[in-house]
């Protein structure tokens, strides 16, 4: 898998479409969340894509300090169902946290789905809440510090 770090504003018409595409197939119609997907964030975010090919298999999208949590987060953390199984989910998360960690970001704080708590811990990631219904799906906040 190819990683590729762009602003909202480098992001051309079929990347922002497949994009989005991927987000809706996943958070929309394979978790069965009627939810806001384009909430207006996208533009402040910088968006972490893998390739394979030319074909968006894995994404997340990164928030600087004050633009979501008073620190940074990574969100949206997404991988193609028919590239899974591949570690695209934990290339693409590392691929996040370098790109936080070279801006000198020190703490990462995200709204995690609860299922996938295995594997954010496996990146370091520790639980700081209570468990919290987001759009319907059981989330807790975790952080880790770089």
């Amino acid at each position: 898998m190819q990683v590729r770090i762009k602003t909202f504003d480098e992001l051309n018409t079929i990347e922002l479409y497949q994009i989005l595409r991927l987000r809706s197939q996943v958070f929309v119609v394979e978790q069965d969340c009627v939810y806001q997907d384009i909430d207006n964030k996208d533009q402040l975010a910088i968006h972490v894509i893998g390739y394979h090919d030319e074909s968006i298999v894995a994404y997340t999208r990164i928030f600087k300090p004050g633009d979501y949590f008073k620190q940074s987060s990574i969100g949206r953390v997404v991988v193609n169902p028919e590239f899974r199984g591949k570690s695209y989910g934990k290339l693409i998360m590392k691929a996040s946290m370098d790109y936080i960690h070279k801006k000198s970001w020190s703490t990462i704080i995200i709204s995690a789905q609860c299922y996938l708590d295995k594997f954010y811990k496996e990146l370091g990631f520790e639980s700081t809440g209570e468990e919290y219904l987001e759009d319907g799906i059981p989330h807790q906040k975790m952080k880790i510090i770089l």
